[in-house]
């Protein structure tokens, strides 16, 4: 016969699991919507309108483009850099050109450096996550609307920052979704 005491820890051990199964699942939404809370590891806000005040604060924002391996694509903005105040909203034209003989559909995945910027830096507009078909050869153009919100003068350690770059790679589908395996398994 099992004594009251082993069944009560049998019981505790049962729930232990349940919880610890239920939060496995739920660690990486969780994870998502913290990184979009605080910024942490670049990750950018997202906007639905202009701040109503412009900081004569100066911020140079870099433009960082990559191709992911085995993507025959071109992809360049058209400016590598600007300087912006604070609360200014700026628009930003990239182009993807098809370098290949065949129809290819690819991601965008970005970071921000240094990582606290992320917090304040806010896209109204942009191409990140959204899949891109080009046709063989064919050339694309695509837009990032942003900001750097004002209240980054507010905050001790972001306020002196003078340089953002932000950093795009595209995947092609295939190897985005293995990637995001990756980092959901990791």
């Amino acid at each position: 016969m099992i004594s009251k005491k082993n069944r009560v820890s049998s019981y505790f051990l049962v729930i232990i699991f349940f919880v610890m199964l239920g939060l496995s699942f739920a660690s990486v939404p969780l994870f998502k919507i913290f990184c979009s809370l605080t910024g942490f590891q670049g990750t950018t806000q997202i906007a639905t309108h202009a701040p109503s005040n412009i900081i004569d604060h100066k911020v140079s924002t870099r433009f960082d483009t990559n191709i992911g391996k085995g993507l025959s694509w071109d992809f360049k903005p058209d400016k590598n850099q600007e300087i912006i105040k604070v609360g200014q909203v700026s628009n930003v034209k990239f182009k993807i050109t098809n370098l290949s003989n065949e129809e290819t559909v690819a991601v965008a995945t970005f970071n921000v450096t240094p990582e606290i910027a992320g917090k304040y830096f806010n896209k109204i507009s942009c191409f990140c996550f959204e899949q891109q078909t080009l046709k063989a050869k064919q050339t694309k153009e695509l837009q990032l609307v942003y900001f750097v919100d004002p209240k980054i003068v507010d905050d001790l350690s972001a306020k002196q920052i003078k340089d953002i770059t932000l950093s795009y790679t595209f995947f092609e589908v295939a190897n985005f979704e293995k990637l995001e395996k990756n980092k959901i398994n990791n």
